[in-house]
């Protein structure tokens, strides 16, 4: 969520100071969360747990209706900025789940079920297909091969997305174990190669050997989210494991 706000704060036009300031307020205000969160580390207790998961709850609540006033603006065209639209609605997507865990999390809403595992791809792919669009829209276009590279990986995970959708419509119950395990697995094959890719842009953009407007940062943070979503799908493989057990 720092990290989202700080990248916007980079998009906003010289003139746009009152943006500006409201994206550094929530760098600030996330930055101490974590800091909070340092100090919290050791400790287990539910109740501190439970009260620190509210608190991040309302920032990101917070934080998701600043990007959604960013977006209303530039679709009505009432600022021009760098921030290209689906960027600020990607940031406000990822702000909304993060608030909806953190509030599943507290209702002890933890195991997940077929439909729900469904839907978490759902997101991840959705995700993963708009960074291999931001990707190829940011590299500058001499750089041809990788700019093929990314519109490649859009176009696998927009495919992906749509058969992801099309099983969430299907709504397999729990007896569907099978066809979720290949489901998983296929996705597992995208995301480890989208991974990779996106490492190897990281390094070279890191070693200024590419030429692209992509901040390291920035592409450091598309390539952790991938690795997050490899994480959730062996999570997910593992409970349903589990339940073949």
């Amino acid at each position: 969520m720092k990290e989202h706000v700080y990248f916007l704060s980079l998009g906003f036009t010289a003139d746009q100071t009152q943006l500006i300031q409201e994206a550094r307020q929530y760098v600030g205000l996330f930055q101490r969360i974590e800091e909070q969160i340092s100090v919290y580390n050791e400790k287990t207790d539910p109740e501190v747990i439970r009260l620190l998961n509210v608190q991040v709850y309302q920032a990101a609540v917070s934080v998701w209706a600043y990007k959604r006033k960013v977006l209303g603006l530039i679709l009505r065209c009432e600022i021009v900025s760098n921030n290209i639209p689906l960027l600020v609605d990607h940031t406000s997507r990822e702000a909304a789940y993060f608030a909806k865990r953190l509030k599943e999390l507290n209702e002890g809403k933890l195991k997940p079920l077929p439909e729900a595992i469904i839907k978490e791809n759902v997101f991840f792919l959705k995700i993963m297909a708009d960074h291999s669009k931001f990707i190829g829209h940011l590299l500058d276009p001499s750089e041809r091969k990788l700019v093929d590279q990314a519109r490649e990986f859009s176009n696998d995970f927009d495919q992906l997305l749509f058969q992801a959708q099309d099983l969430d419509h299907m709504r397999p119950q729990s007896e569907t174990v099978p066809l979720l395990d290949h489901f998983l697995d296929q996705n597992r094959v995208s995301v480890v190669s989208l991974r990779e890719f996106k490492k190897t842009a990281r390094d070279l953009i890191e070693a200024c050997k590419i030429k692209s407007n992509i901040p390291t940062l920035l592409a450091d943070h598309v390539f952790r989210e991938a690795d997050h979503f490899l994480h959730i799908i062996d999570a997910f493989d593992e409970h349903l494991s589990a339940q073949q057990t």
